[in-house]
């Protein structure tokens, strides 16, 4: 892989496109975390993928695409945009990012391309989850969304997943499998600026990112209705529009809301600036499949930001977190359970702020972005090394 320059050779970049047709260009991993990196490894970068226009961001190359609103059109007018573009690029290694490009990803493998598939989730449990499905066919339908992927994640180049759970499945499809954690970049937490003192903290807890039914969000607001009245709470939420599964007109009448301040959706500084500004961050989910093996940026964020986390107790999220002692787990279904967490936190200043403090230097030392940049670079290193080699 190298290029004729008099009076020597002069080694080109390794090209890489990202792709997505579910996430936003920017999203926070394809974007924030891997082609960022990866653009200050030197490689040359372009995403592919939804965005407002054609853009050069710290040295990644974004080429916008249309988004379809209906998931058929999505999976197919979309997905053949992104081909188009894909094709377009020419690049040396390609790197999709949605399960409904696996077909986009197998096409560019035919072209001779290297093809890389980042697997976001757990396909398989996933699909149980998914509640617009009929209850009687989400078993039909998660077997048969297993064995696509797994028929043919063992024809691309390498896998990246999320967490060992999904790797520990798919390296038996795929050898060249891979574990980039969505862990934060540490230094990035304060670009909202100095933290204030603990002490002026608002009484505030918070949750930021997707609502969703199965995120808790009518359990969150039911707890904020069970605090005391003299203890002045708010549940400072982050994320977009409440869906309709959720039943938003409800939650909005619910006496809870009244704690509630929606921020809508909010970008990476002022999503920061909140989580300097509470005294907790909840992570809720219920417990479904999809759910017990999942490990959450939004976990790490706060622990990073110093905040005491109020989680669902499941078994993976203890091995995590109950060691260090930076949070205290409820049944998330329970919001009897979830108001007493948040009263306790709310109430013992000194204790939750040496919670946080554990939870920001296991952050620090361990469960940041450095280690898996490294990780992704090194596979991309020994991608070109094969390259050259050819």
């Amino acid at each position: 892989m190298t290029a004729t320059h008099n009076p020597g050779h002069v080694k080109r970049r390794l090209k890489i496109v990202h792709l997505t047709t579910v996430h936003s260009a920017l999203d926070p991993r394809i974007f924030h975390k891997e082609c960022r990196s990866l653009a200050r490894a030197g490689f040359d970068v372009t995403v592919i993928g939804p965005h407002h226009g054609d853009a050069t961001l710290d040295a990644v190359k974004i080429k916008s695409i249309s988004q379809d609103r209906s998931r058929a059109a999505r999976m197919t007018r979309t997905a053949w945009r992104a081909y188009k573009q894909a094709r377009l690029a020419d690049a040396d290694v390609y790197h999709f990012h949605d399960p409904e490009l696996i077909p986009v990803g197998l096409l560019l493998q035919m072209n001779g391309k290297r093809v890389i598939y980042d697997v976001h989730e757990d396909l398989p449990k996933d699909v149980l989850s998914k509640h617009y499905l009929p209850g009687w066919s989400r078993f039909a339908f998660a077997r048969l969304s297993q064995g696509i992927e797994e028929l043919f994640s063992g024809h691309f180049s390498a896998l990246v997943t999320v967490t060992p759970a999904i790797a520990d499945r798919l390296r038996k499809i795929n050898p060249h499998t891979i574990v980039v954690h969505n862990f934060p970049y540490a230094e990035e937490l304060l670009i909202a600026g100095t933290p204030p003192a603990w002490e002026g903290r608002r009484a505030s807890v918070t949750y930021v990112g997707g609502i969703a039914r199965r995120r808790a969000i009518r359990e969150m607001v039911s707890a904020m209705a069970l605090l005391p009245e003299s203890l002045p709470a708010t549940l400072e939420l982050a994320g977009p529009e409440i869906p309709a599964e959720a039943d938003s007109e409800a939650l909005r009448k619910h006496p809870g809301w009244k704690r509630v301040h929606h921020h809508g959706f909010l970008d990476q500084k002022s999503t920061f600036r909140i989580l300097q500004n509470v005294r907790a961050g909840l992570v809720l989910f219920l417990p479904e499949p999809c759910h017990f093996d999942a490990m959450p940026q939004k976990i790490f964020e706060y622990m990073g930001a110093g905040l005491p986390v109020i989680a669902s107790d499941f078994p993976l999220w203890r091995r995590i977190m109950g060691d260090i002692g930076c949070a205290v787990f409820v049944d998330p279904t329970d919001p009897a359970q979830i108001a007493k967490a948040v009263e306790y936190v709310l109430t013992h200043p000194r204790e939750a702020e040496e919670m946080g403090r554990r939870g920001q230097a296991a952050v620090s030392q361990k469960f940041n972005w450095t280690s898996e940049a490294e990780k992704l670079v090194r596979l991309y290193e020994g991608i070109e090394r094969e390259i050259c080699a050819a």
